[in-house]
């Protein structure tokens, strides 16, 4: 495959990540990507889509999602319901099949992005259920007898949170990728990408309160970057003092506009137990 993915744009990539896709479009395997909420999984298959001109379909897994949905469904019910009002439709079987996102993918002339986003959120047996489709490219629809083969092998992004571990016989056959949080480095990066014109003291001063934040001990939820990007923007629009990010120690004081960061009651309580207890000690 001639296709390299580089990076856009709007996604700094880093060099491992990079190197994932590309393995995952020469081996022709699905690529898993695993990494903490807010860490860019989702926006990775948008991105590879658009850098390297294909289209993508998403399918979004829920608690309820069954793997049998992403080829098709037949629809009995309505078929029946025609045919007691006599509906000529009723006829040809394949007016009640309902096409998949695997079968809308299959059947592209040219190669998409399949995008299977957190499938950690279905049952266990999922990724099992997906196994033969995704290594034979193909299906076979029981009631019209016909075998859905891909025209063109799709890139499939396979994204998780990590809320349940997935079967090894699954995983084996993926291109494995953990995205890592950014370092402040590529934090910069990312920052810049979003907000060209912020102030470089602001994104210095924020960043180290932001990732002092994330390093307080016991701390239920970290900030993410999404998360950050959206507290940006508030301090931009508040025209928050940089100065005033600094004069307080984040790991004893609750940060201005926290709420775009902190986002569960335990840990405000936990950064106003750490305020108090640094209260007292100056006194």
């Amino acid at each position: 495959m001639s296709q390299k993915f580089e990076g856009t744009e709007n996604y700094i990539a880093t060099e491992d990540l990079r190197i994932a896709v590309n393995a995952a479009l020469t081996l022709q395997r699905p690529l898993l990507i695993k990494g903490e909420p807010g860490t860019g999984k989702t926006v990775l298959a948008e991105e590879v889509s658009k850098a390297l001109n294909m289209k993508l379909i998403t399918w979004h897994v829920k608690s309820t999602t069954k793997a049998q949905q992403g080829l098709y469904e037949y629809d009995a019910i309505t078929r029946l319901r025609d045919s007691q009002l006599g509906d000529e439709r009723v006829k040809d079987v394949k007016n009640y099949i309902n096409k998949g996102k695997l079968w809308e993918a299959f059947e592209q002339d040219e190669r998409a992005v399949l995008l299977i986003d957190e499938i950690d959120k279905a049952d266990i047996e999922f990724p099992n259920d997906l196994l033969q489709e995704l290594d034979r490219m193909e299906f076979y629809v029981y009631e019209t007898g016909e075998t859905i083969k891909a025209a063109q092998r799709p890139l499939v992004i396979i994204t998780s949170n990590n809320e349940k571990e997935l079967p090894d016989a699954f995983l084996r056959r993926c291109f494995f990728h953990y995205i890592s949080f950014p370092d402040a480095e590529t934090m910069t990066e990312i920052v810049d990408v979003h907000y060209p014109d912020i102030k470089d003291r602001l994104v210095k001063n924020a960043l180290a309160s932001f990732y002092e934040v994330r390093d307080v001990p016991g701390l239920k939820k970290k900030p993410s970057t999404s998360e950050l990007l959206d507290w940006l923007k508030l301090l931009m629009n508040e025209d928050i003092d940089p100065e005033t990010l600094r004069q307080q120690d984040a790991g004893k004081l609750i940060p201005p506009l926290h709420g775009a960061l902190i986002k569960n009651e335990q840990d405000v309580h936990l950064f106003e137990r750490l305020a108090f207890l640094a209260r007292r000690e100056r006194n």
